[in-house]
């Protein structure tokens, strides 16, 4: 449930560390002067609206600072591919061979310093939450770790060193595909994924805990790849039951094929099968959601499931435009992803939502930058399992990211107009401070924790291709 704090008339405790913020988004509104004191437990104590000038001591962010951003959606290998599968042309099944060769390369010390340099870039794009479907589980052939979540816990690791939250979804996947024949075996690299079986799956995600506190968390959730890599004979109820409680991940509807060989096999969408298998619920997130049929929108909003968008990855796969405004209108709240990172930019997904509908519909406004802004911070982190974060609110976690006002993209506006300004031409290069947890990670436009991210991200992919 959201967090809604008990009103005191007592005296608030002195806070650990308090932030000034020049301009503050407050839910509908950009606020000037907005004093944040942080307490002790990472969280915010109070939020103090007209205080024309920082208070004495407090630490000064100049700009709009917002609650941080929620990247829904991650493949952190994926980033090794930027650039390289841009050239030539193609679909979404060749650049998945490119993928998997560099997928096959990867062991746990080398997956750590990417991941660390990749969520690092984020945090300087004002990142302060990531959701890591993660489904590269063991070595080359698929044998196991002599600890089988190697793999996952060099991400929770990677997390931890640069500063930002991090939900990992752990993902069972055993199958290599569906066609109209049936499901297919894993081959090649694809045997890193698997487990042999749900229970395997199970017994090997049942071992993963979450730690941290408010000032820091890594939590444990759980994803279905797609309805191609888990059949319904492995056991969807089963599933579903194992993992209630804890956020749910599944790649749905992606590529018009899955659509097909879902049909042809189980004579429905991949929704609806799903849906009778009692999948979907208000902890459970849909990625990407790209062509869904009437009924199959009607089923997800009617269930309270959301759905996971990654503008920026549907545009660069040649994948479609996703039903996103009419996901809404049924009831399915929207969170952002960067999915393959062909950027990782949440202010660029958030407005692509908005302009991929443009172009769609040939009509404007269909989201307000305050609904955007929901989508990239409070319902990306709830699909995370944190409700408690993406508002600037007594007893929120205390994550906040401020984006500058006086840069090239967006000067200008005024500032009751800040938040226009910052999702349809603001841009991660525009992120000044970030803060998790009350604790400043970025300064600056610096990452405190990683100082060169530049060249920690040169480095690591060039050592994976040598």
């Amino acid at each position: 449930m959201p967090v809604t704090p008990a009103v005191s008339t007592a005296a608030p405790a002195a806070p650990a560390v308090s932030y000034w913020a020049e301009h503050a988004w407050l839910e509908t509104r950009a606020e000037p002067g907005v004093a944040l004191d942080v307490r002790a437990d990472g969280r915010i104590g109070a939020v103090r609206t007209g205080t024309t000038a920082p208070p004495p001591g407090a630490e000064i962010l100049r700009g709009l600072t917002i609650p941080g951003l929620a990247n829904t959606h991650s493949h952190a290998f994926h980033r090794a591919l930027r650039g390289t599968v841009q050239v030539g042309t193609g679909t979404f099944w060749t650049w998945r061979e490119v993928m998997y060769r560099t997928a096959s390369r990867l062991t746990p010390e080398s997956y750590h310093a990417l991941a660390r340099a990749v969520y690092a870039e984020m945090a300087l794009a004002g990142i302060t939450a990531v959701g890591e479907f993660h489904y590269l589980h063991h070595g080359p052939g698929g044998t196991p770790y002599a600890d089988p979540n190697a793999m996952g816990e060099a991400l929770l690791a990677a997390a931890a060193d640069a500063g930002i939250r991090i939900t990992l979804l752990d993902t069972v996947y055993l199958h290599g595909g569906l066609t109209r024949d049936g499901h297919q075996p894993l081959k090649g690299p694809q045997l890193r994924f698997g487990d042999g079986s749900a229970d395997a799956w199970y017994d090997r995600w049942s071992r993963l805990k979450p730690r941290g506190d408010a000032r820091w968390d890594a939590g444990i959730g759980a994803a279905v790849h797609s309805v191609r890599a888990f059949a319904h004979r492995d056991g969807y109820e089963e599933f579903a039951a194992r993992t209630d409680g804890v956020p749910v991940h599944v790649h749905l509807s992606e590529q018009p094929a899955e659509n097909e060989a879902c049909l042809a096999v189980h004579g429905c969408s991949p929704t609806r099968l799903l849906a009778d298998s009692g999948f979907w619920k208000p902890t459970t997130t849909a990625v990407h959601a790209t062509h869904l049929t009437d009924e199959d929108i009607r089923v997800l909003g009617a269930s309270g499931a959301g759905v996971c968008m990654c503008p920026t990855t549907e545009r660069d796969l040649a994948d479609g435009i996703g039903p996103a405004a009419a996901l809404q209108r049924a009831g399915s709240p929207l969170s952002l992803g960067s999915d393959s990172h062909a950027v990782i930019d949440l202010l660029e997904e958030a407005r692509a939502l908005e302009l991929h509908e443009r172009l769609r519909t040939r009509t404007r406004g269909h989201w307000t930058a305050a609904a955007l802004l929901r989508a990239a911070t409070a319902d990306g982190h709830a699909s995370l399992g944190r409700p408690d974060a993406g508002r600037l609110e007594p007893g929120a976690l205390a994550d906040f990211t401020t984006v500058a006002l006086d840069s090239v993209r967006t000067a200008g506006p005024v500032p009751r107009l800040a938040p226009e300004a910052v999702v349809f031409a603001g841009t991660g290069a525009d992120v000044r401070e970030v803060v998790v947890g009350g604790r400043r990670i970025v300064r600056s436009g610096v990452h405190e924790l990683v100082p060169d991210v530049a060249s920690e991200l040169g480095s690591t992919i060039a050592a994976l291709r040598s």
